[in-house]
């Protein structure tokens, strides 16, 4: 049966469509799936768009369709757009996204719409997750994430922007309007598409709600994970998400805490893609300075930070980069 939802300004049993975007996730797409049909909140939709796999992805899909799920397919033109795709064909009252490789835990839509329902503002609700390589009982989660709490968009933004945290689109469940609203995802980007959409999620919305019970599973570790390139043109990417976080926020509220979170940003993207593109890490530092400088720290072990004090840190990542025997900031960032 379809859980009752008593708020007279939402629909008792809103439509929640789930949408994977999919490239070559054979491994991982039949327990992705199976987690999206389990929800114990059932008025849902899945729609998968495979993004010109080359693997069984296409097949894998096709043989959920008995189950309800709605495949489409393009040709290879990146997450954004296969994200864009399923949005074009979702019926739902609320948007939950699903990366083909990652997974929900069984009762959280569910726990998010029981809070939403709870509270009469214009939210967004987001929920704990945590990352895994394997197997989700050896999942991590990590309680002192700056990010979970209930925040205000400005303060959420900030907290993002200063912790070194990421938005990992599972936990995410969006209502409708909020969404339209937002705008699509930017199929101009690739690294960091999801950082820039939902800082324009974020910003539509008056608050955002944490459901600590509401959980998702992030699969972490993977080399072909976008997350993982390093190309030239994902660092371009990333850059320009930066750019165009910057722009949000800042158009969004522009103040001393909006802009120490902008040049934080533009700190942490230094310390993150150097010496990878030592141009646009020289963007973003001067960038960085004008709106006022950053005291931000790398992120690394005792070793890089020993030899970052004697050396400074560019030559720290340098070395790293050389040797490999620094841990990158990646591995040890905050969730």
């Amino acid at each position: 049966s379809i859980m009752q939802l008593p708020k007279s300004n939402i629909p008792t049993t809103p439509l929640v469509s789930i949408l994977v975007p999919c490239y070559n996730a054979a491994p991982w797409l039949n327990e992705t799936l199976e987690s999206a049909l389990a929800q114990t909140y059932q008025n849902t939709e899945i729609l998968l768009v495979d993004d010109g796999s080359t693997d069984s992805s296409l097949s894998i899909a096709r043989s959920f369709e008995p189950r309800g799920v709605r495949v489409f397919t393009q040709l290879n033109s990146g997450a954004a757009a296969a994200r864009n795709h399923a949005l074009r064909h979702a019926q739902g009252d609320f948007i939950q996204y699903l990366d083909a490789d990652d997974l929900l835990a069984p009762e959280k839509i569910s726990q998010q719409l029981l809070r939403l329902y709870q509270d009469n503002k214009k939210a967004v609700l987001t929920g704990c997750w945590g990352r895994f390589s394997e197997s989700i009982a050896n999942t991590v989660f990590h309680s002192t994430n700056p990010l979970f709490h209930d925040l205000s968009p400005t303060r959420y933004l900030c907290a993002y922007a200063s912790e070194d945290c990421m938005m990992h689109p599972a936990a995410w469940l969006i209502p409708r309007d909020v969404v339209q609203a937002a705008g699509t995802w930017n199929e101009k980007l690739s690294l960091n598409d999801d950082g820039e959409y939902f800082t324009r999620i974020v910003l539509q919305a008056e608050r955002v709600l944490y459901c600590p019970n509401a959980l998702s599973y992030y699969r972490s570790g993977l080399n072909q994970s976008l997350s993982n390139q390093r190309s030239s043109r994902h660092l371009e990417s990333a850059y320009l998400a930066l750019q165009l976080i910057v722009e949000h926020l800042l158009n969004y509220q522009n103040d001393p805490l909006t802009r120490q979170a902008a040049a934080n940003l533009c700190q942490r993207f230094a310390y993150d893609y150097y010496p990878a593109r030592p141009d646009l890490v020289n963007q973003a530092l001067q960038q960085g300075k004008k709106l006022g400088g950053s005291k931000l720290r790398p992120l690394g072990g005792s070793s890089f930070h020993f030899v970052s004090h004697l050396l400074g840190w560019k030559m720290a990542r340098w070395l790293q980069a050389r040797t490999g025997k620094f841990p990158h900031a990646s591995e040890v960032l905050i969730n």
